[in-house]
């Protein structure tokens, strides 16, 4: 299998501006330029064979004016002919197969970039989008590999020895030809800007299609529930409506240059055997000479088409690697080999924010203003706060996926700044607000973040999580498909493998985003005691909107607007703090009357934002 070659040399933000697309294809081709050089000697030596059997073809029509045997000039043409399409056949395989590795070296280079992309850079990207970059757009790399880079050299090279010979044939009779070929290469010369420009446009509307599709299959079960299939439908179709039209402009440019290129080759034979016969008329010629210079003008259509073909290709290819290098321009983490998880001897993380301030973006409005507080290693410390106060945002900064704008950040000491980021990932456990759970096996989901987890790890941290009679349940247990973004477990039970998968990596900091706001009273009360346990050896942040967390904790961070209004225990805050008396006074009194109705106890549902949120059992 091919290996990976080196990124190619990237584009200035300006785009066009910056390294030519000739060069970047150059760089995709140069660790395949062997077998494209041998690609391209087999090309050459098919046009040769080729430029051949119009001069056996004279001296046969020679021969058999002058009475002479014909034998041995029919077996040199079988030969001929036999050795054109066998070299031409492994040429022609040679050629795509290095292609074929062309595309496989983009789409690693690609992907490999795609999944080290800031945060920042995803949140401004269509995903749909980039994916048509790493599918159609390194397709197209394909055909501009060797229609283009081996195309334009052998049959540029075929083209001026076709024209040598013919020279050499009769000059006149080349002159005429040459300058029906100048004529044609004008009117080419206006065509070929327009196609460069419809193919950049087609490749773009293909992006927005994909971009529009996934928008609607990522949230299909929310399209069906609000009723608007006919209208997402209607957008997706128009997307690739625009698609098509922008295709079929690109098509009709190209057609009308293949034409060009077969109506100057007719011409050119129409010209020529009308001069041709007034010389052999004239008897500045003869008959062979003539059939023979008509067979090269009929030999000139192919390193023709094929130089038009190499032309329209690389701007299709063109077009294709501004987009790839387009999406290689996007912000980027550094390269880094996975670093190894915490032993059991590494003790917990402290955490302090000093006068962090941070916006999404510069047209956004800020979320945090001047955050501070102090987290101790080891102990549950709990975020609490209407919705907006900048609780999650919290938890994003600490994990690197977004860089504060002001302020300083401390993790055991250090500036968050200095971490090698695999080392402070690694040191992370991260259960985020929606629990995401990926298409796999259940096993895959639980080894995400710590594959080399032994059996024994695992049923531990199932019976932790009380996820065994979900195993016992499932008719292949760990091994178990669970569907697109875990579409076969319940919400509780999503949240509770991404629990499992984050208590795997034994970490040194564990940080839970609302992570059991979709568990029934029983289970949530089993891991709320499990995450109290995990608490007294490592550091445990909570955003929570449920009272019965938030009491466990040994400190609360009350959070409003983007400031810290308040630190304390839940007895200090409630006769300390207002904004958190009220939100636990709304809860209390939410879950006394849900009580009264039998529906559920003390803290069960009601959120500390002051919102109500069903439960669903997990």
């Amino acid at each position: 299998m091919p290996t990976a070659s080196p990124p190619p040399p990237q584009a200035t933000a300006d785009g066009d501006a910056g390294v030519p697309p000739w060069r970047l294809l150059l760089a995709y081709a140069r660790p395949h330029r062997w077998a494209l050089l041998a690609g391209a000697l087999l090309g050459l030596l098919t046009g040769a064979t080729g430029l051949a059997l119009p001069l056996v073809a004279k001296a046969l029509i020679e021969n058999l004016a002058d009475d002479k045997g014909i034998a041995g000039p029919l077996i040199l043409m079988s030969l001929l002919v036999l050795m054109n399409a066998v070299i031409g056949a492994l040429g022609g395989y040679l050629l795509r197969r290095t292609a074929e590795s062309v595309v496989l070296g983009a789409r690693r280079r690609l992907t490999s970039y795609l999944l080290r992309l800031r945060i920042t850079a995803m949140d401004r990207s269509e995903p749909g989008d980039l994916m048509a970059r790493v599918t159609s757009d390194t397709t197209l790399l394909r055909e501009v590999t060797t229609e283009a880079l081996v195309g334009i050299c052998t049959g540029g090279l075929t083209l001026v020895a076709t024209l040598a010979m013919m020279g050499w044939t009769d000059p006149v009779l080349m002159g005429v030809t040459l300058g029906v070929m100048v004529l044609a290469g004008s009117l080419l010369g206006v065509i070929v800007p327009r196609i460069s420009k419809a193919t950049k446009r087609a490749q773009e509307s293909v992006g927005l299609m994909g971009a529009a599709l996934e928008r609607v299959l990522g949230s299909l079960r929310t399209v069906k529930a609000s009723g608007a299939e006919l209208r997402e439908e209607r957008a997706v179709h128009a997307a690739a409506e625009d698609s098509w039209r922008q295709s079929v402009r690109a098509a009709k440019w190209e057609a009308i240059a293949g034409n060009t290129a077969g109506l100057a080759i007719q011409i050119a034979f129409l010209t020529v055997l009308g001069v041709g016969g007034a010389r052999v008329a004239t008897g500045s010629i003869g008959v062979g000479t003539l059939v023979a210079f008509l067979l090269y003008v009929f030999y000139l259509m192919g390193p023709i088409q094929q130089v038009v073909g190499a032309v329209m290709q690389y701007q299709t290819g063109s077009a294709a690697v501004r987009r790839i290098q387009e999406a290689h321009r996007l912000p980027a983490e550094p390269v880094a080999e996975p670093a190894p998880l915490p032993g059991p001897d590494q003790p917990p993380l402290s955490l302090a924010f000093d006068g962090v301030r941070f916006r999404y973006a510069d047209d956004l409005p800020p979320v945090h203003h001047g955050v501070t507080f102090q987290v101790p290693a080891r102990g549950m410390t709990a975020f609490v706060g209407p919705s907006g106060a900048g609780k999650t945002t919290v938890f994003s900064l600490i994990e690197r996926f977004y860089e504060p704008t002001a302020g300083r950040i401390e993790v055991d000491g250090r500036d968050l700044g200095d971490w090698d980021l695999a080392r402070l990932r690694a040191s992370i456990g991260y259960v985020e607000q929606d629990a995401p759970v990926l298409s796999g096996t259940l096993r895959d989901n639980l080894l995400l973040g710590n594959p080399t987890a032994g059996e024994d790890e695992v049923r531990q941290v199932v019976t932790t999580t009380r996820l065994g009679p979900l195993v016992e349940r499932l008719p292949d247990g760990l091994d178990t498909l669970v569907g697109h973004r875990g579409t076969k477990l319940s919400g509780g039970e999503r949240q509770r493998v991404a629990i499992a998968r984050a208590l795997l990596r034994r970490p040194r900091l564990l940080m839970l985003d609302e992570a059991t706001s979709q568990l029934d009273a029983v289970n949530e009360a089993a891991l709320r005691d499990t995450v109290a346990e995990v608490a007294r050896t490592t550091t445990v942040l909570v955003v929570a909107h449920r009272l019965s967390t938030v009491t466990l904790a040994d400190r609360i961070v009350v959070m409003d607007a983007g400031r810290v209004r308040a630190v304390g225990t839940h007895g200090e805050l409630v006769a300390q703090d207002a904004l958190y008396a009220e939100l636990a006074t709304t809860q209390f009194l939410a879950a006394a009357e849900s009580g009264a109705d039998g529906v559920g106890g003390a803290g069960g549902v009601v959120g500390l934002s002051g919102s109500s949120t069903p439960e669903h059992v997990g």
